[in-house]
């Protein structure tokens, strides 16, 4: 998506340790007039599977997937990273590790809010070695739901997880999709 590369490489920030800040626009500040066309994406591409919930993992992609599921009519849910008092009944748990906070969590959803019935399209701000997006997987598969498929803002094409998603057979749509990047560049797929 030529939109995202451009405001990618006009106010994105290369950081020693492949760590991309899009914070500007994308997952601190969010520039909802942007991410409108974000979501306008999501549903052009996924357009062709019903899609009955969108699930994301807390923090940033949260955002990102409520703009995008007012395209397709449907529910948001997420995955929390905590235990809170006001979680209650069955849940469905996994452990995600978090490529730039260097940590691993619980990952929780009520089962209320995801079954068998569901068809779940997956959104998220950044696909790098795939642990939430593997997580969230989990979860979906656990439910008895159908993935319709994952998209992501920005993939990391030079690390693993985006072949290893692909590799296991399901619909991954990044809208940016980076190469390479150095302490001071980056280049686009």
């Amino acid at each position: 998506m030529q939109l995202l590369k451009e405001r990618i490489l006009k106010d994105g920030t290369v950081k020693p340790g492949n760590i991309l800040k899009v914070d500007s626009f994308l997952n601190h500040q969010m520039d909802i007039p942007f991410i409108n066309e974000l979501g306008k994406e999501f549903k052009r591409r996924f357009s062709d599977v019903p899609i009955t919930k969108i699930l994301t993992i807390e923090a940033s992609g949260i955002g990102i997937a409520c703009i995008a599921a007012q395209y397709f009519n449907v529910p948001v849910v997420f995955a929390k990273k905590a235990q809170s008092l006001n979680l209650d009944g069955d849940m469905y748990t996994t452990k995600v590790e978090s490529y730039t906070h260097k940590k691993v969590y619980d990952v929780i959803l009520s089962k209320k809010f995801l079954s068998a019935e569901d068809h779940v399209l997956i959104i998220d701000d950044f696909l790098a070695n795939g642990c939430a997006l593997l997580g969230l997987i989990e979860i979906v598969r656990s439910a008895g739901a159908a993935l319709e498929g994952a998209g992501i803002v920005i993939e990391k094409g030079f690390q693993d997880g985006g072949q290893q998603i692909r590799d296991m057979g399901i619909r991954l749509e990044s809208l940016a999709i980076i190469e390479s990047m150095s302490d001071t560049s980056l280049t686009f797929r």
